[in-house]
């Protein structure tokens, strides 16, 4: 737990629980199974529930029952800290990899939030990537349908579309190359087939479950122990150091603020429609990798650092393949979802959040 509150992730908490596109009222007195809970979006995920619930008045009458799956109740404590006095609020300590895993009582949504997102451990531990994806859904899945949920949101990856060279602007329909024989596609394939049993679900039991392919997220609540590419962008302008990249950085990221990813989803909950995939990302934030940097270096650290290549033979870090393309949030934004936070934006309530949290 940090010592002193972080500010610029209260405010984000607030500017969510303020989302009139959110069904609040459908969600009061409901009960939410979050998984991935002690990850960047799972904890948004609860600490946004839990807000809803001090500051909303049918949240307050009618509490959101919010049920945190986690595996380590001490990391749970140093993520969540004073929400464990919360009535509304627990921890399930379940591993979702068991083939007994079990919730007991009512589960009415679900937000599937667990992954592994290090890039390094899709090289070193593909055979466990690929394994705690597929069966963690799908005992999760199981679970839904035995519980018969409202609504649930399966957290995807902009991972699954592969590699377009184009620059082409991507919707949910389109499917690009990924090499089945390179050991960093576990990662992409195994996103693909979690998907696919999430359609067969939906088909077949009738279970109410929504994809969100997730662009890259990062804003206020990112630790500073993460080591994606935007934390390491962020802690070299922080700490004054030259940004020292691995690739030439030709790679196209697509990118949206961890409040504006958090709306999306807790929209899609109960507003998306079953079975279908939603692109979650801010098209204005669509950059290269190098220009990505180039931006942090001149505009964030005002010239006061450089851009430098280190490129190493073979992919030791666990990059994913190149890529050029445009995530087209269209649909989403049918659902009358709307980015509020652009890339500077975003990258400068990142450093000032890692500030607080030290």
């Amino acid at each position: 737990m940090t010592k002193e509150k972080d500010p610029y992730l209260e405010e984000d908490l607030r500017e969510i629980v303020a989302e009139n596109e959110i069904d609040w009222e459908a969600l009061a007195g409901c009960s939410v199974l979050v998984t991935g809970s002690t990850g960047l979006i799972g904890s948004l995920l609860v600490k946004a529930l839990c807000t809803a619930n001090q500051t909303l008045a049918f949240c307050k009458e009618k509490p959101i029952r919010v049920l945190a799956l986690i595996r380590s109740r001490k990391k749970a404590e140093e993520v969540f800290g004073p929400l464990y006095t919360e009535k509304a609020f627990s921890c399930v300590v379940a591993d979702l990899m068991q083939e007994e895993f079990a919730v007991e009582g009512e589960v009415d949504y679900i937000l599937h939030a667990a992954a592994q997102t290090a890039s390094k451990e899709m090289v070193e531990h593909p055979v466990e990537i690929i394994r705690t994806a597929v069966k963690g859904t799908e005992h999760l899945l199981a679970l839904a349908a035995q519980k018969k949920v409202r609504g649930m949101v399966y957290l995807s990856s902009m991972e699954v579309y592969g590699s377009f060279l184009d620059g082409r602007k991507v919707i949910e329909e389109m499917s690009g190359y990924v090499n089945p024989l390179a050991v960093r596609s576990n990662y992409p394939l195994a996103k693909r087939l979690c998907e696919n049993l999430c359609v067969a679900y939906h088909q077949e039991y009738g279970v109410p479950v929504r994809i969100a392919r997730l662009a890259q997220t990062f804003g206020a609540g990112v630790l500073p122990t993460d080591h994606r590419v935007f934390a390491q962008f962020a802690r070299s302008v922080m700490e004054k150091k030259d940004i020292v990249l691995h690739t030439h950085g030709q790679s196209e990221g697509n990118y949206c603020y961890t409040a504006d990813t958090v709306r999306a989803l807790l929209m899609l909950l109960t507003k998306g429609k079953p079975g279908e995939a939603y692109n979650i990302a801010n098209e204005e934030m669509h950059r290269k990798i190098a220009d990505l940097a180039e931006f942090a270096a001149g505009t964030l650290a005002e010239g006061r650092i450089r851009v430098v290549y280190e490129i190493p033979e073979g992919n030791s870090f666990g990059y994913a393949a190149d890529t050029r393309m445009c995530l087209d949030a269209s649909r989403m934004r049918e659902l009358s979802w709307e980015p509020k936070h652009g890339l500077e934006d975003s990258f400068r309530r990142l450093i000032a959040s890692l500030a607080v949290r030290g």
